[in-house]
């Protein structure tokens, strides 16, 4: 392949990466240091970080069930699922309740911010990090003055076979 179309192959890549950030109002979240955000219409819920119901043989990111109104919902660790150190629950520590295709799932953060309403202007394209670093569930950047958040695409996330959430058929 040439230079010149490698060049356009990666430019429209990162239109397409952009185009993959849709403007929109998204919850944000910290884990750790750093804040994402996921798009709100997926979210049912926010509750504190209670009991869970731990499962065995589970993977280490999924720290079990909880009872919700007689559903039965797994929680994922998204510190844990996403390797950023060790989990720490404190009085801050929160369970976001999604709804992400025909399934409700909670995952645990270290707390939830605020909901943002991101312009296109305010969207940058994943950057590229090479294939040492996972990037396939970031669908971009947003920028809100100092802030820098990343976006995930929380259904494609929970929806994956590595989080082993689906239903086998």
């Amino acid at each position: 392949m040439s230079q010149q179309s490698a060049s356009a192959a990666a430019l429209k890549t990162v239109d397409e990466s952009v185009e993959s950030s849709t403007a929109g109002e998204y919850l944000t979240f910290r884990l750790g240091d750093e804040e994402y955000g996921i798009d709100i219409l997926k979210v049912q819920e926010i509750r504190g970080y209670d009991a869970i119901t731990q499962i065995s043989n589970a993977p280490d990111f999924i720290k079990g069930v909880v009872n919700l109104r007689g559903t039965i919902v797994p929680i994922v660790d998204m510190r844990i699922k996403f390797r950023l150190g060790n989990a720490t629950y404190d009085q801050f520590t929160v369970v976001i309740i999604l709804n992400v295709g025909i399934r409700i799932v909670g995952i645990v953060v270290d707390g939830v911010s605020d909901v943002l309403s991101l312009t296109h202007d305010q969207l940058r394209p994943t950057p590229g990090l090479g294939s040492v670093i996972d990037t396939e569930f970031i669908t971009g950047l947003g920028t809100v003055a100092e802030r820098m958040l990343i976006l995930v695409d929380i259904e494609k996330l929970m929806n994956s076979a590595s989080m082993g959430l689906l239903e086998e058929c």
